[in-house]
């Protein structure tokens, strides 16, 4: 069971009609995930690469909400040029069907450091990789991207040539200005007058996003709102900064908490600013799956969660107990709290209060 990682040699007859029951209940999976009260919540997956999007689907995801680009740059000495990216991003597309798939550009440098970075000659010595004495405050996500233009292009084009016939979306990580976002968008536009050149084919309409992580992304949300075309809130990064606390330090990484009342206050802030702007905002974050965070979340009107596949199961069980009404009244009391540790505990009580009802 390549789900829950067991074993079973020399199984019974019983045992194996119980198992066969079991494949077969995947494919009753519910094609939408529904409120009690009738909302409809897109539920999307993060993935790594194909065999991940065979499995998403498996699981019952309407999508891939964030596909991770950086096991193409894993453990090599040379960048992957754009005909291999291409053939990626068109096999996870075309097992994805007419359902989205978000291409989030390559994001590295904090806990995924690149070797190939100092060998990559056509870009300037600012773009070279050296030891970064506190590397989640350095040189990593868009702002190493904007360093090496030309790698970005390449990951671009070979996005945009994806596109073409394919459901697909592209997103800035790590944005903290609008200056990154214009300067990432001016690449882009490059990408595209090239191809259009060369004689591509492309959604020229291809939506464009950025992943909130940073506090100075939600101050300017107002200003960043007006560039892309979506937002996705990464709670996990955006957790350490807002409690200035290295989730990978053992010693602070619980202060990290997205159930901090600090951290909900900014996703709320997001959400507001982006609905005012006309644009969605999804939550790719383990927030998204966390069975406390599930009800804040639309309570604070994220439009959309992508989770791990593994946990889309829960999650659509959570969606199914709860109404928006119920949802909105929990996250308007938790945002009153003073700590994570109290987010669980209203929350845990507002849980029991329902199920003796």
């Amino acid at each position: 069971d390549g789900t829950t990682g067991q074993i079973w040699v020399e199984p019974s007859e019983e045992r194996k009609q119980e198992l066969q029951l079991q494949s077969n209940s995947k494919d009753e999976l519910p094609t939408e995930v529904i409120t009690q009260d009738g909302h409809k919540i897109p539920l999307m997956a993060n993935v790594l690469g194909e065999a991940d999007a065979k499995f998403a689907l498996d699981c019952g995801a309407q999508g891939i909400g964030l596909l991770r680009t950086e096991f193409l740059y894993l453990e090599r000495l040379t960048i992957p040029m754009e005909e291999e990216q291409l053939a990626i991003y068109q096999a996870i597309a075309e097992i994805m069907g007419t359902h989205p798939l978000t291409i989030r550009t390559l994001d590295i440098g904090g806990d995924k450091p690149m070797p190939f970075l100092n060998l990559a000659s056509s870009d300037p010595p600012s773009a070279r990789h050296t030891p970064e004495p506190n590397p989640f405050l350095g040189w990593r996500g868009i702002r190493q991207s904007l360093d090496c233009p030309e790698m970005l292009k390449i990951q671009l084009r070979a996005i945009l040539r994806g596109s073409y016939g394919h459901n697909i979306k592209v997103m800035f990580p790590m944005v903290s200005s609008v200056e990154e976002v214009r300067a990432a968008k001016e690449i882009l536009a490059e990408a595209k007058a090239e191809l259009r050149q060369e004689g591509y084919s492309f959604n020229e309409q291809m939506p464009v996003g950025i992943m909130v992580e940073v506090p100075a992304a939600v101050t300017m949300a107002d200003q960043l709102a007006a560039e892309v075309d979506f937002f996705s809130i990464g709670t996990n990064d955006l957790s350490q900064y807002v409690m200035a606390a290295d989730r990978t330090n053992p010693k602070v990484a619980k202060l990290a908490d997205a159930l901090e009342p600090a951290v909900l206050r900014m996703i709320q802030q997001t959400v507001t600013v982006a609905h005012q702007a006309g644009i969605p905002v999804s939550v790719c974050g383990q927030l998204a799956s966390n069975p406390v965070g599930i009800p804040i979340l639309l309570g604070l009107g994220v439009d959309e969660l992508s989770v791990n596949p593994p946990a889309i199961a829960t999650v659509m069980s959570v969606i199914s107990q709860l109404t928006i009404n119920q949802a909105e009244m929990l996250a308007s009391e938790v945002l009153q709290l003073d700590s994570a540790l109290g987010v669980r505990e209203y929350s845990a009580t507002c849980k029991a209060i329902g199920n003796r009802q």
